[in-house]
């Protein structure tokens, strides 16, 4: 149970300003207190990047902790999740050069200059308090969800978006996220960026998936010139006509890689190991992974004993798009069955497929079988083909 009631607005506070009252137990994010607050007594509270009157200052209780702003380029206490529009605020997608100037390039270059492993204590300080504050927006945001029916996508960036696996990725987030899932993925590009521009086109006819990608297509790459006017094009040409939303969770230790705009919501962390395992954890409804290479591996086996352990209370499925790539080029799929035919591996969900209606299958089996048994303690055979 939380312990503290966090207030994130002025408007939140307003109603608490009696003066006299005895403000207890409360967590205040960004709030610019004025002279009315000093009329009130504080005990236990957490003031996050709060300003205040130095008389207010003075009388705050000794168990109050007051954690200031320090000078940074970012906002160490972000209370609600980025939106696309302020990570790339000051990018006008017609004019390139404005890349260089929008607010994520320049968090990107002051945390290049100070180094990604920052010596500086007040740097380190600043960091963990902001992924802290992004970590606590993310919370909040997925308490709105059925945690079941968060489902994620893994694969390589390099995906490019004239690949069929990229199309396929495209139309399996879209028709999950038609029928109430949260898709959630890495948030850069390749596989991740898919994923996101399905849910971008969801309640549009399947047929206009080939429509989007044509527009795409003149920039396959995320390397290639013109990758992120093309998405800024498309989402003005084909703005979305539903509610459905998506989590990108991206990192600026990868920030060479733009985060996909197509993502409605983004949790950026400069820590990314705290993402990473973040991201898995979330994902309680299932993983779906298209080919990638050593970073994918790596949440592969992170996800396997995840649910081995049951860490999360119980196993989900862990969904592998490409029978040629993860039984031949890659056989995780094919060591992953066969640990857990010698009792290796315990709990895993496997299955294999190059259709996307399996893969979509897979999961809203699974999430509709949670729906029905939410109180069960999962320990579920394979799901396997």
């Amino acid at each position: 149970m939380n312990r503290y009631i966090e207030i994130e607005d002025y408007r939140a506070l307003l109603p608490l300003l009696v003066p006299g009252a005895v403000l207890e137990h409360y967590a205040f994010q960004n709030i610019e207190f004025g002279r009315s607050a000093v009329q009130c007594r504080f005990k236990d509270c957490i003031f996050f990047g709060c300003t205040m009157p130095d008389v207010m200052r003075d009388e705050l209780s000794p168990d109050c902790c007051v954690l200031p702003r320090l000078a940074m380029p970012f906002n160490m206490f972000p209370s609600k999740l980025y939106s696309p529009d302020v990570l790339y605020a000051g990018y006008d997608y017609r004019n390139a050069d404005t890349f260089s100037q929008c607010y994520d390039t320049r968090i990107y270059n002051h945390y290049i200059s100070k180094g990604k492993q920052a010596g500086d204590i007040a740097e380190t300080l600043a960091r963990s308090l902001h992924d802290h504050s992004v970590s606590d927006a993310l919370h909040d945001f997925l308490a709105k969800y059925d945690e079941y029916r968060v489902v994620a996508v893994m694969g390589g960036h390099a995906l490019l978006r004239t690949d069929d696996t990229y199309r396929k990725v495209v139309l399996i987030a879209k028709h999950l996220a038609e029928k109430g899932c949260l898709m959630v993925t890495g948030g850069g590009p390749g596989a991740m960026e898919a994923a996101h521009l399905g849910v971008w086109l969801a309640g549009r006819e399947d047929a206009v998936v080939d429509d989007a990608l044509a527009m795409l297509s003149h920039a396959p790459s995320y390397k290639d010139e013109g990758w992120l006017f093309s998405a800024f094009a498309l989402m003005e040409r084909m703005p979305r006509v539903t509610e459905c939303c998506s989590i990108g969770i991206p990192t600026w230790f990868y920030g060479h890689e733009p985060a996909t705009p197509f993502a409605t919501h983004i949790a950026k962390y400069f820590d990314n190991s705290v993402r990473e395992d973040g991201l898995l954890a979330i994902a309680k409804g299932g993983v779906i992974y298209s080919p990638g290479s050593a970073g994918t591996m790596q949440e592969i086996f992170q996800d396997a004993a995840q649910n081995h352990y049951l860490t999360c209370g119980y196993a989900s499925p862990m969904v592998f798009l490409g029978r040629e790539y993860w039984t031949g080029t890659f056989p995780v799929y094919t060591l992953l069955r066969e640990l857990q035919d010698k009792g290796c591996y315990r709990n895993l969900m496997l299955s294999v497929t190059d259709l996307p209606a399996e893969a979509e299958g897979y999961i809203m089996r699974f999430v509709e079988g949670v729906a029905r048994q939410a109180e069960r303690v999962y320990n579920v055979p394979d799901i396997g083909v």
